[in-house]
Parts: structure tokens; sequence; C-alpha cells
């Protein structure tokens, strides 16, 4: 039987060779060119950034597909495959102390606040989970947690973002939560017409560069 041949993650060192570690985590769309612009876009403020690909080289282009991606069958659990990435990120010379940041686009949100929750032995420090929530015992991470949520949003309600944010702060972790209004589902993502906002996306995005460096300092 011929070994597991998977690809390999998306990665990006920034000029200076060295910075903080940085997990992307693609929403169900799949790996495609916006999430590693992502990656590029951290690498140019100084972190190495890393994307593992979820859906082992596939991409989607409507929901129909996503849906049709995100339940297929894979080589590799998708836990793994995160798991694997972090462990890959950490031991990279290139990644300054010892502590990650996560960054997860709605599926990848998920994902994101899963790894807090149930990995809370990882050197997760920060999480920024764009329009994605999921209920959890957090009590044991020692991360602090970023979201950027839109105000109409029919994919994740108000009650979940709140439910998220309770649970947060009863854990006893720093919550640094952003409604931004007039905005929908996918609302930072350039390649979404229907939905992106670039008012709203340049304010998430400089909103998370600044909790990033609070939270990864070497």
């Amino acid at each position: 039987m011929k070994p597991k041949v998977l690809p390999e993650p998306y990665l990006v060192v920034p000029k200076s060779g060295k910075g903080s570690g940085v997990l992307v985590i693609h929403a169900w769309w799949g790996l495609n060119e916006f999430f590693r612009s992502v990656c590029d876009r951290l690498a140019r403020e100084g972190f190495v950034a890393m994307a593992p690909d979820l859906y082992e080289g596939q991409v989607a282009k409507s929901i129909k597909r996503a849906e049709e991606l995100r339940d297929k069958p894979r080589r590799e659990p998708t836990y793994k495959t995160l798991l694997r990435a972090i462990e890959n990120l950490q031991a990279m010379p290139e990644v300054k102390g010892p502590s990650i940041g996560i960054i997860g686009f709605s599926m990848g949100g998920h994902w994101a606040l899963w790894l807090a929750a149930n990995r809370p032995a990882l050197p997760i420090r920060g999480v920024t989970t764009f329009y994605g929530a999921r209920s959890g015992d957090y009590s044991k991470s020692r991360a602090a947690f970023q979201g950027h949520f839109a105000e109409e949003d029919a994919w994740v309600s108000d009650a979940s973002r709140r439910k998220l944010e309770r649970t947060l702060e009863a854990a006893g972790r720093k919550v640094d939560f952003h409604v931004y209004p007039g905005t929908s589902h996918w609302f930072f993502e350039a390649d979404r017409e229907d939905a992106y906002d670039p008012r709203a996306a340049k304010l998430a995005w400089d909103r998370t560069l600044a909790f990033l460096r609070a939270n990864l300092k070497s």
C-alpha cells in the first residue's frame, strides 16, 4: 500500500527571517488564494504564517460544493491535520517564542475554538475567530480570545455569539469581541463579492494585528 501523500501547508516567513507563529485555518471554501493572501499579509507584518490544507488540494466556489467538501471523508482527520501543523509550526527555527496564535474563518473559527478548548496543553496564546462560534469548556485554555462577527449573520446567531462570550468570560479568559454594523457572514473575504465589506475588513484586520502582537510577545 502506498503511503499517504498529503498536501503541504502554505507557509510564509517574513523578510526578517523570524517572527511569532500564526496558524491560519481556512473557511469551508478550502485553501484558496484569499486565505493564502492572509498568510502573505501576516508575513509582511512580521509573522511566520502557516495555513494547513484541510481539503487536500480541493477548493469550492459555491455553497453547495463547500458543503460537499466539508462532509467528504479525508485521508487524515481534520483534527490530526491541525495538530500536525501546530507541531511543525512550533518546531520551526524561524518561529520566535514558545507561543503561537490562530486565526480561523467560519468553519476555521470553529476549529480554532475547538483546539483551544480541547487541547489546552498546546502553546496557543491568542485565538481570533472570524464569524465562527462553538460551545465548549474553555476553563483550561490559556489563550486570549478575539472575535469578529457580522451584524446580520444567517449562519451564526447573536445568541451563539453571546453564549460564547459569556462562556469565555466565565472561564476567566480575556475576551475581545466585535460586531460590525451592516455586515453579513464572510464580510472579511475580498473574493466574496456578495458579502465583502472593505471598511469593516480593514478595521477587523487592524484589530487582529494588535491582538496578535499583544498576546504573542516573545
